[in-house]
């Protein structure tokens, strides 16, 4: 009922073709995972590419609120019996405190620092570096919420100024040296949070 054509020998790929295209491919997708994939994904950049394209810090990033976020789960619970408590006796805020904290940071190395704060509280902050410069993220998270972003920078020595929770959950800082020396970085903060610590 249908009148098809075959098509001759001479239109279709050759064997020797065939092996070019699948080889060619094969290539592209390593070099794509290599360069782009698992800098990105993974922190892990072999070439040194990830890095030069800005896909290495992103990685590292996750990892890091990857690794915050299980830690997290297991902390939830606990956090929860401790709101309920503290709203069943005053039904007050988060006491205010201040704490100065001091991470010491060789040449590549990353370090986070978390506040717990409820939703609209607020915190004065100052944190220097010396030695060296240091990357940051200043960022929040809480069950449900993975990322939230407030400020990052790049090759800075300092910041001040202060931090209001967008909502109940964990804020503060990431920072990573990007020095070829050995870094301290001291952290103060001022306001109404319940505790702060290193969690990375």
């Amino acid at each position: 009922m249908f009148n098809s054509q075959r098509p001759s020998t001479s239109d279709l790929p050759t064997n020797r073709q065939l092996v070019k295209a699948t080889a060619f491919a094969l290539v592209t997708a390593t070099v794509l995972l290599v360069t782009v994939v698992l800098p990105a994904e993974y922190a892990i950049d072999p070439t040194g590419a990830g890095r030069l394209l800005g896909y290495s810090e992103m990685g590292e990033i996750k990892q890091q609120l990857a690794a915050e976020a299980a830690a997290d789960e297991q902390n939830t619970a606990i956090e929860e019996v401790r709101t309920l408590a503290g709203n069943s006796g005053s039904g007050s805020e988060a006491a205010t405190r201040r704490d100065v904290t001091e991470l010491t940071l060789a040449p590549g190395e990353g370090a986070e620092v978390k506040a717990v704060m409820a939703d609209g509280a607020s915190l004065q902050y100052e944190w220097s570096v010396q030695g060296g410069h240091v990357n940051f993220d200043t960022h929040a998270d809480a069950p449900g919420i993975s990322y939230h972003g407030y400020d990052k920078g790049r090759e800075s020595t300092g910041e001040s100024g202060t931090l209001v929770a967008a909502f109940d959950g964990s804020h503060g800082w990431f920072w990573r040296n990007r020095s070829g020396a050995t870094v301290t970085v001291t952290l103060k903060t001022d306001g109404s949070y319940s505790e702060i610590k290193r969690v990375v």
